[in-house]
C-alpha cells in the first residue's frame, strides 16, 4: 500500500541464513480453504455475497457519522469482505470494528497500513523507524522482534492484515513514493529485512503482504498520482526488482500486494501491472508459484483510475488475477462488473470461489471463526507499553551509522578539555538533541533556522570562534525524512564551511540522500547518519556521540560518489550514563513511575517540599530522571532537570572525601594519621593523635557541631567586633549576605573553635561535621594545590560533573539554582545562591561539611563512580581496593554503621525510622543532607538513587518529609520495581 506517515517497530530471534535458502513454502491459512468453517460459510453465500467478500473499502476513525453510516451500508446491504482503516485513533477504531462486525454476515477481514507500526495510521500509537534505518541495523534479530510488537498491537485493536513489508529495492535516490519506506539498495539486505519482519508478524498470526509487486524501487513518478514507467529489461527485473518477493514467496509470505506500474519488459501493452494477467497470473502466479492472497494496491490510485472506471477497473483487476480488491470506490459497480465477467465467460464461478475460499481461509487463520469483540479497556496503554518502547529505542541504536570519525574524536574521551557549541540547524529553538549533549558536559547551545539570513550567520560565525568543538544537528523540515535539503543557499553554505572546521560533529537527522546535495559534509571531522528526525534519535545520537552507546549501523543506500553502501564505522562505548527504560536494567516502569511519582505528589501535596528532582540508574543506565514541583511553594518557576540544588551534607562525600581517597592511593594521606600530622596546628590539641580512620567514622569522640555564627554575637543581639560588617572591604572581604562580609582572619577563629573543642567522654558513634572544616585545608597541605582547582581537575572537570561546584552564583544565573531557607535569625534573608549552612557560608562557601551545589545529573556522575568502584566512562580515578575499604562499615562491633566518610544502612533494620530502605544491601552506602538530600549507591544492585529537594524551605522547622519518609520509601519502591 502506497502510503506517507510515520516510524516503525523493535524486536529479537536470530534469523538463519537457511530462511533465504528454503524451498517454496505455502502459506500457512491455506489449510483451511477447505475446511468445516470455510465450507459452511461459502455454502450461506449467494454470487454476488461471494464477490463481495473479495472486496475491501476504506474506513477512517476520524470521520463523522455519514462515513459511519456509509460503511455500515456497505457492510450490511453490499456484504463487502474487508476494511482496511486508514488515520483515526486506536480506541476508536477498535469500536467501529465492533460496530462493523456486529451487522456483517460473515466476520470482516481487517486491515491496516503499519508499515512503521501502527503509529503510521493511528493517533496514541508507537511509530517505530522508518525501513530505511531499519536497513542500517546488523541485527536482523531486532526487526522479527519489531514484526511481533507490531502484530500484538495490531491484534489489540482488532486487526488482522498488515500490508507490510515493504520489499521494494530502492535504487533510484529521487523515488518519491517508497525511498525512506525501503530498506535501500542492496536487495540481499531489503531480502533478509523483509523476510525478518513478516516472520514476526507471521509467526503471531498476522498476516502480512510484501509490496510493491513486481518492484517499485525504481520510479521517478509517485504512482499515486500518476502511472510510473519501469523500463529495465526482464533480466534485470528478475534478478533485482523481483529478487525479495521470490524470497518472500519461498519463506512462506501470506499476501503480495501489486502495484500500478508500467512495465513493457514484462507486459507490453500498458496497462497497469495490477490489471495485467501477464504480470499476476503468468509471473506471479505461476512462474512464483505463489498461492496466498493477491492483493491490489489501493484502487483509487491515479496510477490505475487514470483513464479506467471505478468499478470496471476493479473487474479488470479480477480477471488479471488479483484475489483482493484494496479500496474500491463503488462496491455495487464492482460488484455488478464482476458478476457480468463471469456471465460472459471472462472469469469463472469456480475461480471467484476459490478466491473466496482463500479469504475465508484467512479468516480463520487469524480466528475470526470463533470472533469475539475488541475489548478498548485500557487499550492506549497496552498498545504503548514500555517494552514496545524500549523497542524503539535499541532499533534506533542499532541503525545509528558512524560514517566519519577521523582521529578517532567520538566517543569524546575528555569533554572537560573541550569547549563546546552546539547548532540545532533547521530548528527555532532548543531540540532534544541538544539537551542530550548537556547530559554529559557544559554546551552553549545555538539554533538556526531553515530559511537563516546571512546576516544571522555571520553573527553565529562570529560567537562560534569561542569554542574549540562544534557539534551541529542538521534537522528535517517535514515530517517525513525526504530526499529534499530544505535549507536556504545561504545555510548550505554555512553547512558546507562549517564541514571544513577542524573538530566538528555532524549529525544528520534526515535521509542518507541528502548527503549528495550538500556540499563538502563528507569532509567533516565525524558524520553521523541517523535518518530521521525524531525524539529518540536525537536522545540516542547524543549518547553516541558522548560514549554511552556504540554504534554499529552500516548504510543501506550509496549516496553518489561520497560514500557507499555498507559504509559505517564501529564505536565501543566508554560507559558513560545510557538514558533509558527501567526495563533495559531490569526494572518494572509500570511500577516505579507511578510509585515514585506519588510519594513525591504526597510530599508535595504536604508540604513538605515545593519539588524535587529524582534520578535512578541501575548497571550504569538512567532508568527515570524527573523534576517535579516549584522551586517555591508559592512560585510558578517549575523545577528543571538541570537546576542545582544544596547538597547540604552530602558535600562530605562529594569534596574532600574522593580527594582522600586518591591521596590514599598515591601513598599520601594515611587513615592512622591524625589531624596534626598535616596541619601542624593541632599538635597540641586534644584531637592530636585520633586516627583518621576514627575520624571519618564519626567515632572519634568529637563534638557534634559548634554553633559558629552565635559566637559572632553580643548578648543584645548585635555582631562582636572583628566579626561583620555592613559592607565589603579588605578587611572584610568574605560575603555572607548583601549585608554581611565577615572579617578575613575568621576562619582561624573557627579552626580554633574547633582546636579547643571538648571530646565526648566515650569513644561511640556520634556523627560530627567538625574536621570536614578542616579537610580543605589538609587537602591543601598534602598537593599544594589550591582546594576547589584540585577538585575540579582531578574528578568533576573529567566526570563531566559541571554543576558540581561551589558558590554556584560564580557560574550559572540565580534562576537555575533552588532557593533554601528564608533565613530570620542570622542572615536575615531567603537564602538563595549560597550555601545553606552557616558554618560553610562563613568558610566563604567552601567547606567540605557543606557548601556543594549540583542537578542530580552530575551528582549521579560521581556516585557512578564509586558505585563502579574508582572508575567512569574508561578512567579510574580511585582504586578499587580503596574504594572498597572506604565503604565498608569499620567498627560494628561498637554498634557504629558508618564507613569512612559514607553512611551505611543501619547494622539492624529499625523499621520506618530506618535510614535507608529495608531492601538496600549491607554494601550499599552514600549519605544525607541537611536540605533534604540523598545520594545512595547499592553494588549489590548495581543501583544508583539521588533524591534532590529543599526541605528547609521556608524554614528549617518543617521536618514533614522526614515524618513522610519520603526518601527511603522511593528508594524502596526502587527495589520493589526489580524484576530480578
Amino acid at each position: 500500500m502506497n502510503r506517507i506517515i510515520a516510524p516503525i517497530v523493535l524486536c529479537f530471534l536470530l534469523i538463519s541464513p537457511g530462511i533465504i535458502a528454503q524451498n517454496s513454502k505455502q502459506p500457512e491459512f491455506l489449510k483451511y480453504t477447505n475446511s468445516k468453517w470455510v465450507d459452511s460459510i461459502m455454502n450461506s453465500l449467494g454470487p454476488d455475497e461471494r464477490i463481495a467478500q473479495l472486496i475491501m473499502v476504506a474506513a477512517y476513525s476520524n470521520r463523522d457519522e455519514a462515513h459511519k453510516q456509509e460503511i455500515l451500508k456497505l457492510v450490511e446491504e453490499q456484504k463487502v469482505g474487508g476494511l482496511i482503516f486508514f488515520q483515526g485513533d486506536p480506541v476508536t477504531q477498535a469500536e467501529l470494528m465492533n460496530d462493523y462486525q456486529l451487522v456483517a454476515d460473515v466476520p470482516l477481514l481487517g486491515a491496516i497500513d503499519a508499515e512503521w507500526g501502527l503509529g503510521m495510521r493511528l493517533d496514541n500509537t508507537i511509530s517505530y523507524p522508518f525501513q530505511m534505518g531499519l536497513g542500517a541495523i546488523q541485527n536482523d534479530s531486532l526487526l522479527y522482534e519489531m514484526g511481533q510488537e507490531v502484530a500484538s498491537q495490531i491484534k489489540r485493536v482488532g486487526l488482522h492484515v498488515n500490508f507490510a513489508p515493504v520489499v521494494d529495492v530502492n535504487n533510484n535516490p529521487e523515488n518519491p513514493v517508497i525511498n525512506y519506506r525501503s530498506f535501500g539498495e542492496d536487495k540481499l539486505n531489503v531480502t533478509k529485512k523483509g523476510i525478518a519482519y513478516m516472520k514476526g508478524m507471521q509467526d503471531n498470526n498476522i498476516l502480512t503482504s510484501a509490496k510493491h509487486f513486481p518492484g517499485h524501487g525504481d520510479t521517478a513518478t509517485d504512482s499515486h498520482y500518476d502511472l510510473p514507467q519501469i523500463n529495465h529489461p526482464r533480466t534485470r527485473l528478475d534478478s533485482i526488482e523481483i529478487y525479495p518477493f521470490k524470497k518472500l514467496i519461498d519463506a512462506g509470505i501470506g499476501g503480495v500486494m501489486v502495484a500500478h506500474l508500467d512495465i513493457p519488459a514484462l507486459d507490453g501493452s500498458g496497462v497497469p501491472s495490477t490489471l495485467s494477467r501477464k504480470i499476476i497470473s503468468d509471473i506471479l502466479k505461476d512462474s512464483l508459484e505463489f498461492r496466498g492472497l493477491v492483493i491490489t494496491d489501493a484502487m483509487n490510485m491515479k496510477g490505475v483510475t487514470k483513464g479506467n472506471e471505478p468499478g470496471v477497473v476493479d473487474k479488470e483487476a479480477m480477471l488479471a488475477g488479483n484475489d483482493l480488491l484494496e479500496f474500491t470506490e463503488d462496491v455495487p459497480k464492482a460488484i455488478s462488473e464482476i458478476r457480468n465477467a463471469i456471465d460472459k465467460g471472462l472469469i469463472t464461478q469456480e475461480e471467484i470461489d476459490n478466491r473466496v475460499r482463500k479469504i475465508l481461509a484467512v479468516k480463520q487463520w487469524v480466528g475470526l471463526d470463533e470472533y469475539t469483540p475488541t475489548s478498548t479497556q485500557n487499550m492506549v496503554a497496552d498498545l504503548n507499553t514500555a517494552e514496545a518502547k524500549l523497542l524503539h529505542r535499541r532499533l534506533v541504536e542499532a541503525s545509528l551509522t558512524l560514517l566519519k570519525n577521523e582521529a578517532s574524536l567520538i566517543p569524546l574521551q575528555r569533554p572537560d578539555s573541550l569547549k563546546i557549541a552546539s547548532i540545532s540547524i533547521g530548528a527555532e529553538q532548543m531540540t532534544r538533541f541538544q539537551e542530550g549533549l548537556e547530559l554529559y558536559a557544559r554546551v552553549a547551545h545555538f539554533q538556526l533556522p531553515v530559511e537563516a539570513t546571512s546576516k544571522e550567520i555571520d553573527s553565529l560565525k562570529e560567537r562560534l570562534k569561542d569554542y574549540n568543538l562544534v557539534i551541529a544537528g542538521l534537522h528535517d523540515i517535514s515530517k517525513y525524512p525526504r530526499n529534499a535539503v530544505g535549507f536556504s543557499k545561504e545555510v548550505q553554505e554555512f553547512i558546507s564551511e562549517l564541514s571544513g572546521r577542524e573538530n566538528t560533529i555532524l549529525s544528520l537527522f534526515k535521509n542518507p540522500y541528502v548527503i549528495a546535495s550538500l556540499d563538502n559534509i563528507e569532509n567533516a571531522q565525524v558524520l553521523i547518519e541517523a535518518y530521521q528526525d525524531s525524539e529518540v534519535t536525537q536522545e540516542m545520537a547524543a549518547q553516541l556521540i558522548f560514549g554511552a552507546i556504540g554504534a554499529s549501523g552500516k548504510l543501506p543506500v550509496s549516496v553518489g560518489e561520497k560514500f557507499k553502501l555498507g559504509d559505517g564505522l564501529n564505536s565501543k562505548s566508554l560507559g558513560r550514563f545510557k538514558y533509558t527504560l527501567p526495563e533495559e536494567a531490569g526494572m518494572k516502569s509500570s511500577y516505579l513511575f507511578p510509585k515514585v511519582d506519588s510519594l513525591m505528589q504526597q510530599a508535595i501535596d504536604a508540604k513538605a517540599i515545593p519539588g524535587g528532582q529524582i534520578l535512578i540508574a541501575r548497571n550504569g543506565k538512567v532508568v527515570m530522571h524527573k523534576a517535579y514541583g516549584f522551586h517555591r511553594y508559592s512560585d510558578t518557576i517549575r523545577v528543571k532537570k538541570n537546576d542545582l540544588y544544596d547538597l547540604a551534607s552530602v558535600t562530605k562525600i562529594s569534596s574532600a572525601l574522593p580527594a582522600l581517597m586518591k591521596l590514599y592511593d598515591e601513598g599520601k594521606f594515611s587513615l592512622d594519621a591524625g589531624i596534626d600530622d598535616y596541619l601542624p596546628y593541632f599538635r597540641n590539641s586534644n584531637k592530636a593523635g585520633i586516627p583518621f580512620r576514627q575520624i571519618l567514622a564519626h567515632q572519634a569522640r568529637l563534638k557534634p557541631w559548634i554553633p559558629y555564627w552565635k559566637n559572632t554575637l553580643r548578648k543584645n543581639g548585635s555582631f562582636k567586633w572583628n566579626t561583620f560588617k555592613k559592607d565589603s572591604s579588605a578587611r572584610y572581604p568574605i560575603k555572607v549576605s548583601d549585608e554581611l562580609w565577615l572579617h578575613r582572619n575568621y576562619q582561624k577563629k573557627i579552626f580554633r573553635e574547633i582546636k579547643k573543642s571538648p571530646l565526648e567522654e566515650k569513644a561511640e558513634y556520634k556523627y560530627s561535621g567538625l574536621v570536614f572544616y578542616l579537610l580543605p585545608s589538609i587537602v591543601e597541605e598534602i598537593t599544594n594545590e589550591d582546594y576547589r582547582t584540585y577538585l575540579n581537575e582531578n574528578f568533576y572537570s573529567p566526570l563531566g560533573a559541571t554543576t558540581l561546584t561551589y558558590n554556584p552564583m560564580e557560574e550559572f544565573p540565580e534562576s537555575q539554582i533552588v532557593p533554601t531557607e528564608s533565613d530570620f535569625n542570622f542572615r536575615r534573608e531567603t537564602i538563595h545562591g549560597n550555601v545553606h549552612d552557616e558554618g560553610a557560608i562563613m568558610m566563604g562557601g567552601v567547606s567540605a561539611n557543606a557548601g556543594l551545589f549540583a542537578n542530580a545529573t552530575d551528582i549521579a556522575k560521581l556516585m557512578q563512580m564509586y558505585l563502579n568502584m574508582g572508575e567512569y566512562a574508561g578512567k579510574r580515578y580511585i582504586s578499587e581496593a580503596t574504594l572498597k575499604e572506604f565503604s565498608k562499615t569499620q567498627f560494628p562491633e561498637n554498634e557504629n554503621r558508618r564507613a569512612l566518610g559514607f553512611d551505611k544502612p543501619n547494622l539492624e533494620y529499625t523499621g520506618e525510622n530506618n535510614n535507608t530502605a529495608k531492601s538496600a544491601s549491607e554494601s550499599s552506602f552514600g549519605h544525607t543532607g541537611f536540605t533534604g538530600t540523598m545520594v545512595w549507591v547499592d553494588p549489590e544492585y548495581d543501583l544508583l538513587y539521588i533524591f534532590l529537594s529543599n526541605r528547609v524551605l521556608p524554614t528549617r522547622e518543617n521536618t514533614r518529609l522526614y515524618q513522610l519518609n519520603t526518601r527511603t520509601q522511593i528508594q524502596q519502591a526502587i527495589y520493589d520495581s526489580m524484576m530480578d
